[in-house]
């Protein structure tokens, strides 16, 4: 008996030491986050603002265009086939724009971005903190959070977004142009439908989610860079982690975001209520 509890305790300790481990990091990134929020009151200085907006905000535009584009030509290629059995081809619009909007367009940007934009700040914190850099404007009397943090996340929350409407138009245009320049659909019935369907709340929805996503990508991309291990193999998981990370609070915002926004949804718009827009 004792032979076979050794294993199942040692199971049970690696399991709590994991979890132990979890809580640890969980709590860590809560009072770096409080601490980011707390910094926010204090309006950073425009040196640190600008570069970091033109890092996440136009070096991002082409990959976020060609990403949306994508999204809507797959989706018109993948579509199209059911719909024309059924004889709804020319309602094909109105379920690729809004998947595009509500869905596809905020996720697959955010995760586009949690790619270029949260790996190359958790690599280029990292490398800070391995290099002192970071200890060094402490010992100027510069906080590092207001200082690199918070300029990081004002952009992410702010940009973000916006880069969000560039994929959806994308994403829009590269439906339509499948849809009708390749499957021959009637322009006309494509866009009313479209019309019909897609309403300012999805796209509301839509951005409501990008801006969550955005505070996200930039809170563990920098947490992972401030916790970085010594040496260029600290940096480069670092790096990894804070992808890895985002992904996942990326999905599991968007499942908890899209429940909040039906539910609010219906409180403002009841089943046979009049909606408003």
């Amino acid at each position: 008996m004792a032979t076979v509890s050794r294993p199942r305790s040692s199971a049970v300790a690696a399991l709590g030491g994991l979890t132990h481990d979890a809580l640890v990091v969980l709590g860590d990134w809560a009072i770096f986050a409080g601490r980011t929020l707390a910094w926010m009151m204090r309006r950073p200085s425009r040196g640190t603002l600008l570069p970091v907006f033109y890092s996440v905000g136009v070096h991002s535009v082409t990959v976020v265009m060609i990403t949306g584009t994508f999204i809507g030509m797959v989706l018109a290629v993948q579509s199209y086939g059911q719909f024309h059995q059924l004889g709804m081809a020319t309602r094909l619009g109105s379920i690729i724009n809004m998947s595009v909007v509500r869905e596809l367009g905020p996720v697959l940007a955010a995760t586009m971005l949690a790619g270029r934009i949260g790996s190359a700040m958790a690599a280029e914190l990292a490398t800070m903190r391995i290099t002192e850099q970071v200890d060094a404007l402490e010992t100027m009397g510069v906080n590092p959070i207001h200082y690199l943090v918070v300029p990081r996340f004002v952009a992410c929350g702010l940009l973000i977004p916006l880069l969000t409407i560039l994929a959806d138009f994308m994403g829009v245009m590269g439906g339509a142009l499948i849809s009708i320049k390749v499957y021959q659909i009637e322009a006309h019935h494509y866009w009313t439908h479209a019309q019909e369907f897609v309403g300012l709340w999805d796209l509301f929805s839509g951005l409501a989610k990008s801006m969550f996503f955005g505070a996200a990508i930039a809170l563990i991309s920098c947490h992972r860079g401030f916790n970085t291990r010594a040496g260029a193999q600290g940096v480069g998981r670092a790096a990894t982690e804070a992808f890895v990370v985002s992904f996942i609070a990326i999905l599991a915002l968007d499942f908890f975001l899209a429940l909040f926004m039906n539910s609010l949804y219906d409180r403002i718009w009841p089943v046979g209520g009049t909606r408003l827009f």
